[in-house]
């Protein structure tokens, strides 16, 4: 581990020096490149160094109490279990950040949120989880665009499309995959009987041209009238497209735009992501099989989540975490749940990393 550590150290060095290198400096492409590889490593080498002068310290100490001074081994009896909590809770986030990096979670989201079973009122829950998405989105500061929306037939929102930029949205959000289920007394029900509803939410990074290549030929181009509520331009301009893929049979429609441009490009940008999404799930699938089928995955098709509200309850099955007051969380004050399953997903990560119980990073 250690070695491993100072390689990393010596390769930011090197990094470090390149960017006084004029050749380098000439060169934006691949300046833009040293930089950001050095970005991704200063935590981890500054984090090592940390943890190597605390070993340091330790060894010294230890030192004190064999063979010190009398105030020496006072000092030394003082500061050895601070040290030595110190040092291990180093040896955590160091094997934190040495796992492999997703090299989709810098990327920017395209989220869809579709009703499931329940009808109405699935509709209902839908439109209240995208506010609920479009609320920590703001509260991130990120940028969201409702790129489609299908309304439902007592208000809601069969299915909708966002987009979602900023800083690593998809490391964020990626384990909100799948099905949500709703426990609740809707309102249109006169016996107060408790009603089951789900929706499904479906997280894909965004791939950029160089993820995904798509033959224009493979594409069916259809263009057509906007529907639902919107400015002059609904139902009185072929601005909407729908395309589809024929060699996967991917659908999108984009109708958000007055431009039939800017909608084509919006839904070619929603394909790719489809696209990147299907060979991802299929390299995932090959990869961690058995470890999919230990922890699960988050995918759409498992049921994740219940937001019990006559028990102001929002429970992940996943992780086994519960959390009350669901009127906050519906207000898009979602951050703890995120940060628990992210925690867990990266325990999971360590232990198949190890397979056995941590080694001393001394050795």
């Amino acid at each position: 581990m250690i070695d491993k550590l100072e390689d990393v150290e010596r390769r930011f060095e090197r990094l470090t020096a390149d960017l006084s290198n004029p050749d380098v400096l000439a060169d934006s492409a691949r300046l833009q490149k040293v930089s950001k590889e050095r970005a991704g490593l200063e935590k981890l080498v500054e984090t090592f160094r940390t943890y190597r002068q605390v070993l340091a310290d330790l060894k010294e100490v230890e030192a004190w109490l064999d063979g010190g001074s009398a105030d020496e081994k006072v000092y030394a009896r003082e500061a050895l279990p601070g040290l030595k909590e110190q040092r291990d809770a180093l040896e955590g986030e160091l094997k934190l950040l040495l796992l492999p990096k997703d090299p989709n979670d810098e990327k920017n989201v395209i989220l869809e949120i579709r009703a499931g079973a329940g009808g109405d009122e699935a509709a209902l829950f839908a439109e209240e989880v995208m506010q609920m998405y479009l609320r920590y989105a703001d509260r991130r500061s990120w940028k969201a665009d409702i790129i489609d929306m299908s309304p439902g037939n007592a208000g809601g929102v069969k299915d909708a499309t966002v987009t979602l930029s900023g800083d690593a949205v998809f490391s964020s959000l990626k384990y909100e995959s799948g099905v949500h289920r709703v426990q609740r007394v809707p309102a249109t029900e006169t016996q107060g009987r408790i009603h089951t509803s789900t929706i499904t939410v479906a997280v894909m990074p965004e791939a950029e041209e160089v993820d995904v290549k798509i033959n224009e030929a493979d594409i069916d181009r259809q263009a057509m009238r906007s529907t639902g509520s919107g400015g002059q331009s609904v139902n009185t301009t072929d601005s909407a497209v729908r395309l589809t893929h024929r060699p996967t049979g991917i659908v999108v429609k984009c109708q958000q735009e007055k431009s039939q441009l800017k909608n084509y490009n919006m839904a070619l940008r929603m394909l790719r992501a489809k696209i990147y999404e299907i060979e991802q799930e299929r390299i995932r699938s090959e990869r961690d099989s058995t470890r999919r089928s230990q922890v699960g995955t988050g995918d759409r098709s498992e049921k994740i989540r219940t937001y019990n509200f006559p028990q102001d309850r929002l429970t992940d099955h996943r992780i086994g975490l519960t959390v009350h007051n669901l009127p906050a969380i519906m207000m898009g004050d979602i951050e703890d749940v995120i940060t628990a399953c992210r925690t867990f997903y990266q325990a999971e990560a360590l232990k198949a990393q190890t397979g056995a119980p941590k080694p001393s990073m001394e050795a």
